[in-house]
């Protein structure tokens, strides 16, 4: 009948459908643009959003592994210099930067034309105290050079440790130099080719050092470099030029 109203017409029509001639209703958002139930985040929760990188910087992560045998340590510094400066940031070398360095230094005699010279004058008897005390010098000197390095590079902002530095800057001291050293065992120190190649070990040696001091110390390459410049015109000076 007219006179009465039906229930239907005072109840809202379901979300999505309207009566004819009347607006649709929807839900109004949650503050945050988000309708209610409909995803919207949860203030008090602790759970990382996706994406989310959840881990420590590269620069706190532990190095990766175990300290590497003396092999893969001699051949990782000239071949595959920035992993193994990484992986043995933390490790002491002594055995191998000591030995490398004293039979570099025993080498390095013969290296220079005047001093080998005198050492092919000399008899065996005075040959072989000459030859260990060169060796000796020469780990006594590398040594020093390469605690210079580390204690400038910590100045410079660096948290690397004395021992590995040390023990990787020996490392690269020599090891860089083993080209030039060989062929002027046979051409002579003065010899074109001998100079040639002791310029480009030097600079070579100079990226070695900067990527170790960076990757040990984690600071700058700049920083690096100026870290290593001293041990760098040491080698230069007493090696490279021929003034040992």
């Amino acid at each position: 009948m007219a006179g009465f109203r039906n229930e239907r017409d005072d109840q809202q029509p379901p979300y999505g459908h309207h009566a004819y001639g009347q607006q649709p209703t929807y839900p109004q958002p949650a503050p945050g643009g988000y309708p209610p139930g409909y995803g919207a985040p949860d203030p008090y929760s602790t759970q990382p959003h996706a994406g989310q990188d959840d881990h420590a910087p590269a620069g706190d992560a532990p190095p990766p592994g175990p300290p590497l045998p003396w092999k893969q340590l001699l051949v990782g510094v000239i071949f595959r210099p920035s992993p193994t400066f990484w992986r043995m940031r933390d490790y002491p070398m002594w055995l191998p930067a000591l030995i490398v360095t004293f039979l570099y230094g025993l080498l390095a005699v013969f290296g220079l034309d005047s001093a080998r010279e005198s050492a092919l004058d000399s008899t065996a008897s005075t040959l072989v105290p000459y030859l260990l005390v060169t060796g000796v010098v020469m780990v006594l000197g590398a040594l020093l050079l390469g605690t210079v390095t580390h204690n400038l590079a910590r100045q410079f902002g660096g948290n690397g440790i004395w021992a590995p530095t040390a023990g990787l800057a020996m490392l690269i001291m020599t090891l860089t130099d083993v080209p030039r050293l060989t062929l002027a065992l046979f051409l002579g120190g003065a010899n074109p080719v001998v100079q040639l190649v002791g310029w480009a070990t030097w600079l070579f040696a100079g990226l070695l050092f900067t990527m170790m001091v960076s990757r040990s110390h984690e600071i700058p390459w700049p920083r690096a470099l100026a870290a290593s410049a001293i041990q760098l015109l040491a080698v230069l000076m007493l090696v490279k030029l021929g003034t040992l």
